[in-house]
């Protein structure tokens, strides 16, 4: 059961990440990113100023974000019964080593569906 009230809520901005070029490192050979994620030089032979972070890379951010509404009792949302349906990225430059980032997470929809609810969050990376 998920609380359909939740729909519109603002979670609190998650305290500051500082994206470390290990960390990036860790994450491309996990995802086998390219050589810009891994090789600081060719990073800067690019025109970046660090390691750029893989596509995929702010879900380690998000995660502080959805624990805030998972931990939320107001929520009502049993993440056992949880199944992930879409995740999209939009960027506005790559995120690069060094960057210092937070995340704002918003209820976006509830929907039921069958006697299950689907819950759409909206985060902000910032």
């Amino acid at each position: 059961m998920v609380n359909p009230e939740i729909q519109g809520k603002r979670y609190p901005r998650t305290p500051a990440y500082q994206v470390g070029r290990e960390k990036v490192r860790e994450f491309a050979r996990a995802v086998f990113a390219s050589k810009e994620s891994l090789d600081l030089d060719y990073a800067i032979s690019l025109g970046h100023k660090d390691l750029v972070v893989p596509p995929t890379f702010p879900v380690v951010i998000q995660e502080q974000s959805l624990k805030l509404v998972l931990d939320d009792p107001e929520s009502q949302i049993d993440f056992s019964r949880v199944v992930h349906g879409d995740q999209r990225f939009k960027f506005e430059r790559p995120i690069v080593a060094g960057d210092v980032l937070t995340s704002e997470l918003s209820v976006a929809s509830v929907k039921s569906l069958g006697g299950n609810h689907m819950v759409s969050f909206r985060n902000r990376n910032l």
